[in-house]
């Protein structure tokens, strides 16, 4: 199974791959680390993003695409653009789920990754994206979904 950890920031877009075959994480190279989009007003601009992103799941033959709960107000409330970014990344046949910045937290403190993040071949700005995407995998796993 191959899940699309997806951190939404402002106007961006930042994944990480992770497939999980034969008891093992693998995680397969690609061709984009983020997707912006420079102006949300436009419908074109969005238009764009949704194909773009969609293109990249088909193209890698992703299974789930999990993305980092944002707050929808309160001081730490995620952006408007970044909800646009949501829903757009929503509207597919793919199976989509949002998880919680606690639970990541929590599932990362009971089951870390074996591995460390630097011998990943992942900038650093992906960790997040890497995190939700190992996270959801080990919800599947151990049935907690």
């Amino acid at each position: 199974m191959k899940v699309c950890g997806v951190e939404l920031k402002g106007g961006e877009a930042i994944i990480s791959l992770l497939s999980y075959e034969g008891e093992t994480f693998n995680v397969p190279s690609c061709r984009k680390v983020s997707f912006a989009v420079s102006d949300s007003a436009s419908t074109e601009s969005l238009r764009e993003f949704h194909f773009a992103f969609h293109k990249l799941m088909e193209d890698y033959k992703i299974d789930q695409i999990a993305i980092i709960e944002r707050e929808q107000k309160g001081k730490f409330a995620g952006s408007a653009t970044s909800f646009k970014l949501e829903a757009a990344i929503q509207i597919t046949e793919l199976p989509v789920v949002m998880i919680s910045p606690l639970t990541i937290k929590e599932q990362l403190k009971r089951n870390p990754p074996q591995v460390d993040f630097d011998s990943l071949d992942l900038k650093r700005v992906q960790l997040n994206a890497f995190d939700v995407a190992y996270v959801h995998h080990n919800r599947l796993i151990f049935g907690k979904v």
